[in-house]
């Protein structure tokens, strides 16, 4: 399994935001990054220096976002649903999508049910719980 490390992911959005700029050839994986960075100009001035995005520190009280967790979550649940990995997350998504109107708010609300499964994990030393998961995204595509 490929484990970039922190500088990696950082590089990896900074050269795809640089490429997109200079509309230069992209690879697939950089050209999905580089849909999700058009879709978040907020973040640009921060994909736009490579030397203060490796140096940047993203403490959840300072109440920054990560703009590299963020594009890497949408990375992760743009493969999941072209997967349909976890089983049901692409119909789940779909019905999300459509209840909230938008493919982009629904890969957001999608983004706190993965952060919720990645804590607990985290938190109780247990794999990933794919099917609690599957079912906060399915709850938030049904709730009324």
């Amino acid at each position: 399994m490929f484990q970039p490390s922190q500088h990696d992911v950082r590089r990896f959005f900074c050269e795809a935001r640089r490429k997109q700029r200079e509309t230069l050839p992209l690879t697939p994986m950089e050209t999905m990054a580089a849909d999700w960075i058009a879709q978040h100009p907020e973040h640009h001035a921060e994909l736009d220096d490579l030397d203060a995005a490796l140096a940047a520190v993203y403490a959840v009280e300072d109440g920054r976002t990560n703009p590299f967790l963020h594009l890497s979550m949408h990375l992760s649940i743009s493969e999941q649903v072209a997967i349909d990995q976890p089983t049901g997350i692409k119909q789940a998504f779909g019905l999300l999508a459509a209840r909230l109107g938008s493919a982009h708010a629904a890969q957001h609300a999608v983004m706190e049910c993965l952060g919720e499964m990645v804590w607990a994990s985290q938190r109780s030393g247990r794999p990933p719980d794919g099917e609690r998961y599957l079912e906060c995204v399915r709850r938030r595509a049904t709730r009324d």
